[in-house]
């Protein structure tokens, strides 16, 4: 594999609302990490995040579904968080975050599980799902889509991975804040950045919207195209919780993808943009915990 980061475990010392434990597991040569909060033996809440967060995104999410007696488990990505991050951007695919992600669960032997899925973490969530249905019972989508090569992307989008693809120091902290409705802060925002000592350590974060097939040729547009036939089928039980003022997937891109996965009409959180897990966290945790356990 290529070079890769380490981020110091001190960059993450007093996070905001952050008092949770890194596990680690050693997965083709890296060091990843993950959450595993609440009774072990209860039933499991899976949590993928997306691009360019971690899971400190879920950190408002996370409390309402523990206390609910729900056990939640939240991967940081290769590339993110307290996993190690490969230097090399072409090493990022699919379908290698795929694998990773569903190594996870094989090694804790994750069964009837929920899946929460965010931003790029529902392509890879909605895989999984679809790849091993064992492992998944239930499924919670929020403002996220796959990605078939026909899905049309807008000029703001292509300007957005234009930019990416020419800016090796990626702002994270800077597209995390402006996708919010509510402006999280510089303590917040400190807790985006904590993973990335170094611009190479970004390699990840930048890969995301490269990798995003545009068109049906392209890598990764064929798998996305069989978990939307997989999905349109499938009877697991969803539901989509979309923000109100999402400036990346607005609401009415919900309602599109959710009628293309065979789920109900999203229900609306209001008050809240892209990364919704911000500015309505607790309001998600409880909504999710409600219907999870209801």
């Amino acid at each position: 594999m290529s070079d890769a980061v380490r981020t110091p475990d001190e960059a993450f010392d007093g996070l905001p609302e952050f008092p949770f434990a890194a596990r680690y597991r050693e997965w083709e040569g890296l060091r990843l990490s993950h959450l595993d909060e609440g009774d072990p033996g209860a039933p499991a809440v899976v949590l993928f995040h997306g691009e360019p967060t971690w899971s400190f995104l879920w950190r408002k999410v996370i409390p309402p579904l523990v206390g609910s007696g729900l056990r939640v488990i939240a991967p940081d990505l290769p590339g993110f968080g307290r996993s190690d991050k490969p230097t090399d951007v072409g090493w990022y695919t699919y379908d290698r975050h795929t694998e990773a992600a569903g190594g996870l669960l094989d090694d804790l032997d994750v069964r009837d599980a929920a899946f929460v899925v965010h931003d790029w973490g529902g392509p890879i969530g909605l895989r999984v799902a679809a790849q091993e249905p064992g492992r998944c019972a239930r499924m919670v989508v929020l403002d996220t889509g796959l990605f078939t090569g026909r899905q049309p992307m807008n000029d703001a989008w292509l300007a957005f991975r234009d930019f990416v693809a020419r800016t090796e120091d990626l702002p994270v902290s800077m597209l995390v804040r402006r996708a919010c409705a509510t402006d999280p802060g510089d303590d917040v925002a400190r807790g985006y950045d904590a993973p990335y000592p170094t611009a190479e350590a970004k390699a990840g974060a930048r890969a995301f919207p490269l990798m995003l097939p545009t068109d049906p040729s392209m890598d990764g547009a064929q798998a996305g195209e069989r978990v939307l036939e997989a999905m349109r089928s499938d009877e697991r039980p969803k539901l989509v919780l979309w923000a109100d003022a999402d400036p990346v997937l607005p609401l009415d891109t919900g309602r599109r993808f959710a009628r293309a996965i065979g789920a109900p009409e999203p229900e609306v959180v209001e008050g809240a943009g892209h990364f919704l897990q911000e500015d309505a966290g607790e309001r998600v945790g409880r909504r999710i915990a409600a219907w999870l356990t209801g």
